[in-house]
């Protein structure tokens, strides 16, 4: 049983552990032992979470989520299976509680009146530098 929060814990039978040979350090080791862990979680048919976090979940994941609504996790950063299935839970659960956090609304807010004035200052200033700049041109 994975807890997410008070309210969302998703049950192991819902979450797929697959252990494949893995690549870096460990030696004649890596040859012969299935250390790296696949974590499969299918979280569009997943009665646990809730619609809404469910799709913030798929814009998180990005890449890590499959056509057919599968988060799929690869742990491979420690030479054991054990600290692999436990990185890879950890990563899982971070995910899931950042889809969890409702985005912040955006309240749109207006430029101050000093700050405009400043910008229009800043412009003109410009302006008469530019107009200085120019060469002065002789009509007689």
């Amino acid at each position: 049983m994975l807890r997410i929060n008070a309210a969302i814990t998703i049950p192991d039978s819902e979450i797929t552990l697959t252990f494949v040979r893995s690549d870096g350090p460990g030696g004649q080791n890596v040859n012969k032992t299935a250390t790296a862990v696949q974590l499969r979680f299918d979280a569009m048919h997943s009665p646990s979470l809730p619609e809404d976090v469910c799709r913030r979940l798929v814009r998180l994941a990005g890449r890590r989520m499959t056509s057919d609504g599968i988060l799929v996790i690869d742990a491979r950063r420690h030479r054991t299976q054990k600290q692999n299935r436990q990185d890879a839970l950890e990563r899982l659960t971070s995910l899931l509680q950042a889809a969890v956090q409702p985005p912040r609304t955006r309240r749109p807010t207006k430029p101050s009146k000093a700050s405009r004035r400043r910008r229009l200052e800043t412009k003109r200033h410009r302006a008469g530098l530019k107009r200085s700049r120019r060469s002065v041109r002789d009509d007689d």
